[in-house]
């Protein structure tokens, strides 16, 4: 899944995000949008990870979409 695939599907990505990171809100979704770093960043606050951490991790999850 590439970055395209997850802004233009985002709608149908939000539940499956979700259930991956659980301490995600519904705001937090409406505010990534899809946008990976976005996401990353949110990771981050949520989570207490690094930067480079929460980046990974979003990379490995996109990996096997």
């Amino acid at each position: 899944m590439n970055k395209n695939q997850i802004e233009g599907n985002w709608e149908q990505i939000k539940g499956k995000v979700q259930s991956q990171w659980g301490k995600l809100t519904n705001d937090d979704l409406d505010i990534i949008e899809g946008d990976r770093k976005q996401l990353a960043g949110r990771l981050q606050e949520r989570y207490g990870k690094a930067q480079e951490e929460a980046e990974r991790e979003v990379d490995e999850w996109l990996g096997r979409g």
